[in-house]
């Protein structure tokens, strides 16, 4: 029996030994798992520095919000700015214990652990803000119990080295609030439409609500779930004394938000995506991370102007237009439309529409798109002409041409007829067999004045005048002064470039036209006028660019004939603006391409419409004129409101004469052919029609006439 004693004293002695060293083991290989843990944590210090996403915010000219581009919309707002009952509702919901832990909450803990029992796996609940504030930053969402010791441990630290206010003011920075918005400020203007400081009561209750769910409880997609949780945190607000139950029950009478008067979408897509395509290559991440602030040469009221208009327009012409589909069997597709606008004194673009929607189509059809300018071409032909020495007088002969295919030239074989009959003596049968060596340019409506002044061509867009034109200084003469007034893209050495048969873009034709309102100064269009990082340093800054390339004296010239092409021409629209402006239309061949080029001394717009797809036909009255003019008056009428009404500066070295527009010589005040026609000094006609006079009369009497006779 003794022995037998010993043998369970030694056994029990024995177990008791491997269990000590088991539990030695245990806590050595623990704390080993622990210290490596802690070794494996992020730095506590890194929070110091720690810098949220910021959106990028970009600026109209007059340094509006109009914009901002995002993967976290946030705005790192003090805590100083939020309401206090905002901190309060916050605190109540979430955290109602906050000031009074060190970081962790016994009673969240033990929620957390029973669930942890029941549901056999870690689910969410039981972390504070202090905790919540640990997993955003520094962990992942994992539902992990290595994780929750990392986010206990963080917890510890962080209520360690910040007080409560700091950890308070990176909370309620930094958690979801749902659609995009990312902290208290964004939410605040999300929902709003107001700044954090500015929310009511209600309003500071339902954004607290929300942070739980961001999606479930959204107002604007679930009100009753919303409505449900934000009168949950009233009425734990008022049980905490932080609200009375006078405060409560006003706050519960309170409608929610909705999508209507939250802040209005942003319809810049467009504009933005060009902004995009400039910032994010210099940039990279920081354009949506990093804090920026783009300030822009955008006019956000022309913008709204020039958005108006195209849509207005456009959606009329589609209603119109949509039987002709129908009838054609065709499927129906919207017409497409594009303007721009530059301050000519400057470059700076305010308004930009690159097409109609973004969503359908990202084709930007200011500067990507090419097309044919038709007769909007026609202006840099006759600037040509007057730098080569001609004059608004000068006589061109409007009658029907034929030309010749010659192998590497096109040969003028007749200017009496077009019809086939009258020509075959000069046409070998095989030319006339073969009709893509026979090119006839004809007029609009087929319509031949004879004898008219290079001003009457231009003001009527007569093509057989543009082709005698650039036969006479040839086509590299047209095509060095468009290069010169900023045209960028190939033009083809050929006479059809009279006819605008070169594609070009909607913001070249604008710029270049910029270069005669600035009176020969062509500036580089630009969009950014400066970018600044979170901290307010710059990091660059644009002026604009600028080069003489055509004289004041010659820019006034083609000004005056292009105001008589509004007065006297197709874009007799332009005249409802009601103040001093210049333009030019353009139709294309099968009316494919309609367009309007114009300006004032303020600005200078341009407007294309037409079909992605150019075998589509506008239709036959679709032209220039009618379809594209009536846009830009309109955005031009309210982006130059409460604009002082000027007209054009007039150089020094300018003289005026009447003009008998059938002769080109100068007539008397009674002559019903007559316009005063402007001149480089000297180079007015000296020759008399119906034996009348050039009248020297005083500018004062020079401008009346002027206002008239345009």
């Amino acid at each position: 029996m003794k022995r037998r004693k010993l043998k369970k004293s030694s056994f029990l002695n024995f177990s008791i030994f491997i269990i000590i060293v088991l539990l030695f083991t245990l806590i050595i290989v623990a704390g080993k798992a622990v210290a490596n843990l802690i070794d494996n944590l992020p730095s506590i210090q890194q929070f110091g520095n720690y810098i949220p996403r910021l959106s990028t915010k970009v600026y109209d000219k007059d340094s509006t919000l109009i914009a901002e581009f995002f993967t976290e919309r946030r705005v790192f707002t003090s805590i100083k700015e939020m309401p206090i009952n905002l901190q309060n509702a916050f605190i109540a919901i979430e955290d109602n214990d906050f000031f009074k832990h060190w970081g962790i909450s016994i009673k969240g803990v033990t929620r957390a652990f029973l669930k942890i029992l029941l549901k056999g796996k870690v689910v969410e609940g039981g972390s504070t803000i202090t905790q919540q504030l640990a997993k955003t930053i520094f962990l992942t969402s994992d539902k992990t119990l290595i994780r929750k010791i990392k986010e206990v441990l963080l917890t510890i630290q962080l209520e360690k080295n910040y007080s409560k206010y700091e950890i308070l003011q990176f909370y309620m920075n930094q958690i979801y609030f749902g659609n995009g918005a990312y902290g208290v400020q964004t939410a605040a203007e999300k929902y709003f439409n107001k700044n954090v400081k500015d929310l009511s009561l209600a309003e500071c209750a339902m954004l607290a609500a929300i942070p739980k769910s961001p999606n479930y409880y959204n107002p604007f997609k679930n009100k009753k779930a919303a409505l449900a949780r934000r009168n949950l945190v009233l009425l734990k607000m008022r049980k905490l004394n932080y609200i009375t139950k006078k405060q409560e029950q006003k706050a519960y009478s309170t409608t929610l938000p909705s999508k209507e008067n939250a802040s209005k979408k942003d319809s810049l897509q467009y504009f933005l995506e060009l902004l995009r395509a400039i910032v994010e290559p210099k940039y990279g991440d920081a354009l949506f991370k990093g804090g920026l602030s783009i300030y822009t040469t955008l006019d956000i009221n022309s913008q709204r102007a020039a958005e108006k208009a195209v849509e207005e327009v456009l959606t009329k012409f589609d209603e119109n237009k949509r039987n002709t589909f129908e009838k054609t069997n065709q499927k129906f597709q919207k017409v497409q439309g594009a303007l721009v606008a530059i301050d000519p004194k400057n470059g700076a673009i305010r308004a930009i529409v690159c097409g109609r929607n973004f969503k359908e189509s990202q084709f930007n059809r200011v500067t990507q798109a090419k097309r044919q300018p038709g007769s909007s071409f026609k202006p840099f032909i006759y600037t040509a002409a007057i730098e080569a020495g001609f004059t608004p007088a000068t006589m061109l002969d409007d009658k029907p041409m034929v030309f010749i295919n010659k192998g590497n030239s096109w040969d003028l074989v007749s200017r009496d007829s077009i019809t086939l009959e009258n020509i075959a003596e000069t046409i070998s049968e095989k030319d006339l067999i073969d009709t893509s060596k026979i090119w006839a340019p004809t007029n609009y409506g087929k319509k031949y004045r004879g004898p008219v002044t290079l001003k009457t061509a231009l003001a009527l867009s007569i093509n057989t005048c543009a082709v005698e034109t650039i036969i006479k200084i040839t086509p590299t003469k047209v095509i060095q002064t468009a290069r010169n007034l900023g045209i960028t893209t190939p033009l083809a050495n050929s006479l059809s470039l009279a006819l605008g048969s070169s594609e070009v873009t909607l913001q070249e034709m604008v710029s270049a036209f910029a270069t005669f309102a600035s009176g020969g100064i062509k500036t580089t269009p630009y969009i950014i006028t400066k970018i600044t990082d979170r901290n307010g340093k710059i990091l660059e800054q644009n002026i604009p660019q600028q080069k003489e390339v055509l004289s004041a004296q010659n820019c006034f010239i083609i000004t005056n004939m292009l105001k008589s092409a509004v007065e006297k021409g197709s874009a007799w629209n332009a005249k409802n603006l009601g103040r001093p402006c210049a333009g030019k239309t353009g139709t294309t061949n099968n009316s494919s391409d309609a367009w309007f080029i114009g300006y004032t001394p303020q600005l200078v717009a341009g407007v294309w419409v037409g079909y992605d797809d150019s075998s589509i036909s506008l239709g036959e009255k679709a032209t220039g004129g009618v379809i594209a003019c009536p846009i830009w008056t309109q955005f031009m009428k309210k982006a130059l409101e409460g604009e002082p009404i000027v007209n054009f500066s007039e150089p020094e070295n300018i003289e005026w004469a009447l003009v008998d527009q059938k002769t080109g010589l100068l007539a008397s005040n009674r002559h019903p052919d007559a316009l005063l026609d402007a001149f480089i000094y000297g180079t007015a006609p000296k020759k008399h029609s119906d034996k009348a006079t050039l009248l020297n009369i005083e500018k004062k009497d020079l401008n009346t006439e002027m206002e008239e006779g345009f």
